[in-house]
């Protein structure tokens, strides 16, 4: 399982995470993790994926294909 460490963490954010683990008989780090998945699965990872790929999207320039589309049909219907 992967770990993370947090610099610089203000300390009533700590406080408030500690207070919050005490009250739910977690530890600092059990709580933590909780409160990660409870904010990331509102879907708001989701949007920030979609709102990457939108910005993407406006930015690059459009490719043309590698292959010819037309060709890879005719190749798959003569099989």
């Amino acid at each position: 399982m992967s770990s993370l460490q947090i610099r610089e963490l203000p300390a009533e954010l700590y406080e408030a995470l500690a207070l919050r683990a005490r009250l739910e008989q977690r530890s600092l780090a059990q709580q933590a993790v909780t409160e990660l998945r409870k904010t990331l699965s509102d879907g708001s990872a989701r949007k920030l994926v979609l709102a990457d790929v939108r910005r993407r999207l406006r930015e690059e320039k459009p490719r043309s294909p590698r292959l010819s589309l037309e060709k890879l049909v005719r190749e798959d219907r003569a099989r």
